[in-house]
């Protein structure tokens, strides 16, 4: 497909430009082959991207983490990093007054509808339904229907009656009559069920209305729900179909609805608009509850990250005795292989990123048999993977030594960790959001003015997807405050393109610390239990308290695995 396909499309819709993001009408990181409309269009294969189609030009926006690989996967448009120039920019001074520019509706939320509807007031922003390019992809596969899962309580730790009771008091709170939940992973939360409609995450790609009553609405297709699941359910979710969504919609009238504007699909804020219902703009109400882990699901994750933990301890070990030749995909595949020994192991949270020497520097490096490269010696090796158990998800990284590194290696390596430890160590009061603790892990790469361009630390769920919200830890103002229960990522990193690349991850869950005069103060437990490797520490860089931290840390590692570790293993990472 080329632009110039989608513009003869674009003219019997009397359109003068399109713009497309990756998204599927779900809004999730993971998209079916169903929905991959831009990577059908442009060859674009990474999680974050839009292409905007003009009538004489074609430009295509991605974030630091991809600015390398689209390089090498989109032709035929112009490349941009959106952090550099953001795609409502672009347009805004691209194209002429009076220009009618279509979207998608399902594909764009509604606050970034608004975002280019204020950058460029000069233009008419058209939705479109359908999308034009499915007209246009002729192979385009079937959509997933994947069957429904229970997810037993012993993992969820609350019910899901429990769980709607609560969320419908908070909605009837917020003056709502209903919510509508557009998340998959919030529904799947939600009614503690689960699928396998994407990859990496499973989820049942699906849509809810919660009432203030606390009954649901799934729009699902009913041959998915065995009878089982649907004595789970019960007889306060009622199942239809997809298609009935539109008019249960445009029936709403004056009803007060709870609509997401930032994460759900602008295409429901128009047709609640359309049916004269009064729409309250709030936060997804499954979103914060869900984040906020109890006690069963920590468990479970610790349980998970001490089984997972084993798996990539020995494979290091394995690495580092490895005599033999090896590529990326031969790393990757061996850690697979470790971790498929346990027998709770369902599949990976993401595809495994393993970058040797310069592939480490892309920061989201996809190996495939044309990119894949030698593990060289003298070298990194930058390996970023992750499980999914039913008690828990998984997302850790390390670099590896091949051979001897260079002083430069250690000394950039040695500030990723010494910011890693700080945001580790760190103790914060009650209403701290991430990104007033994000420059603790940048602060030793700033002294030698050098830094990252990616976010120090995402949300995780509990057997949901690898990457959640509302927390987050980046230099983007704002966001929620991190609270006890939390779980998220702790992964600064340096990458130095056509060399190297650095990360170290591990996962993390805000906790209580202490209450000073009514003053609650929280911190971090790392839940990873991996080995960093030494040979790329420069210890005259660390302090006394951050030798005693890596000290205790791999005394926890080994505390953790040294019954399920072979002699040769406990030489080799017993510290």
């Amino acid at each position: 497909m080329s632009p110039s396909d989608l513009r003869a499309a674009l003219l019997q819709h009397e359109l003068d430009g399109f713009i497309l993001p990756v998204n599927d009408e779900f809004l999730g990181e993971y998209v079916p082959d169903s929905a991959k409309r831009l990577t059908w269009l442009t060859g674009f294969t990474g999680s974050a991207g839009i292409a905007v189609v003009l009538k004489d030009k074609a430009a295509f926006f991605t974030d630091g983490r991809y600015t390398l690989q689209a390089k090498t996967e989109v032709k035929g448009f112009d490349l941009h990093n959106s952090g550099d120039m953001a795609p409502e920019k672009w347009i805004a001074t691209q194209a002429a007054k009076g220009t009618v520019i279509g979207y998608d509706p399902k594909l764009h939320t509604l606050h970034s509808i608004r975002r280019y509807e204020r950058e460029a007031k000069h233009i008419t922003w058209q939705p479109v339904t359908p999308n034009p390019i499915d007209a246009l992809w002729k192979d385009r596969p079937a959509p997933p229907a994947s069957p429904v899962r229970i997810q037993p309580i012993e993992y969820t730790g609350e019910s899901s009656a429990d769980k709607r009771t609560r969320i419908a008091k908070d909605i009837t709170t917020k003056g709502a009559d209903a919510a509508m939940l557009t998340a998959p992973d919030s529904i799947c939360w939600l009614l503690n069920i689960r699928g396998n409609d994407v990859p990496f995450t499973p989820f049942i790609l699906c849509y809810a209305l919660l009432a203030k009553s606390g009954k649901v609405t799934l729009y699902l297709d009913e041959p998915r729900v065995s009878s089982q699941v649907r004595a789970h359910l019960g007889n306060d979710v009622i199942l239809k179909a997809p298609s009935a969504l539109a008019g249960d919609l445009a029936n709403f009238g004056k009803q007060h609805v709870l609509y997401d504007p930032a994460g759900s699909p602008a295409w429901f804020y128009q047709q609640l608009k359309q049916a004269s219902a009064e729409i309250i703009e709030l936060a997804d109400p499954c979103a914060l509850p869900k984040a906020c882990k109890n006690k069963a699901e920590l468990e479970g994750m610790r349980q998970a990250h001490i089984r997972d933990g084993l798996a990539v301890t020995r494979f290091l070990h394995w690495l580092n005795v490895n005599t033999k030749p090896l590529t990326e995909m031969d790393a990757a595949a061996k850690l697979e292989e470790f971790r498929k020994a346990s027998p709770l192991y369902l599949e990976p949270s993401f595809t495994t990123i393993a970058g040797s020497g310069p592939n480490g520097a892309i920061v989201h490096y996809r190996v495939t048999p044309q990119t894949n490269r030698p593990l060289d010696k003298n070298s990194m090796l930058l390996l970023d993977s992750g499980g999914q158990y039913p008690d828990g998800t998984t997302d850790i990284t390390r670099t590896i030594a091949l051979g001897t590194p260079t002083a430069e290696m250690k000394d950039r390596f040695t500030r990723v960790l010494k910011g890693h430890i700080a945001l580790a160590r760190a103790v914060f009061p009650e209403g701290t959001a991430g990104s007033q603790l994000d420059a603790l892990a940048r602060q030793y790469l700033w002294q030698e003015k050098l830094d990252y361009d990616h976010g120090t630390g995402h949300g995780v769920g509990s057997y949901l997807s690898v990457h959640e919200g509302p927390q987050g830890i980046s230099k983007r103002s704002g966001g929620v405050a991190l609270m006890p229960g939390m779980i998220l990522s702790n992964e600064p990193g340096y990458y130095k393109a056509g060399e190297y690349g650095i990360r170290i991850e591990n996962l993390v869950v805000v906790k209580e610390m202490s209450s000073v005069a009514g003053k609650r103060y929280f911190g971090f437990e790392t839940i990873t239990l991996v080995p960093i490797d030494m040979r790329l520490v420069e210890v005259s860089l660390l302090t006394t308290e951050e030798k005693a931290w890596l000290k205790d840390y791999h005394q926890r590692v080994f505390d953790a695995h040294a019954a399920s570790l072979t002699p040769e293993e406990k030489a080799s990472f017993a510290s």
